[in-house]
């Protein structure tokens, strides 16, 4: 069950990833979405998604692996902390 809940937390920020790395290729193609009213405006609400989501990801694996003592001596948390 944790790891379906896991892979429903993953699956949404890469979603939102994806979505912004398709905003930001429709914008280089000139291709104006929708809800936007120009393509700068596209281009960087597409970056924030592809940031926004690949960050979330990133940290949420980098997290886990410290939890796990998977990391570098220099990321491992001390017990007080």
């Amino acid at each position: 069950m944790g790891r379906l809940v896991a892979l429903i937390i993953l699956v949404i920020p890469g979603i939102l990833a994806g979505y912004g790395i398709k905003m930001m290729r429709d914008m280089l193609f000139g291709i104006l979405l929708h809800p936007y009213p120009n393509l700068s405006i596209q281009f960087l609400l597409g970056l924030v998604f592809f940031v926004a989501g690949l960050s979330f990801i990133a940290g949420f694996i980098f997290r886990r692996d410290q939890k796990r003592n998977k990391v570098q001596k220099r990321f491992i948390r001390k017990k007080n902390e």
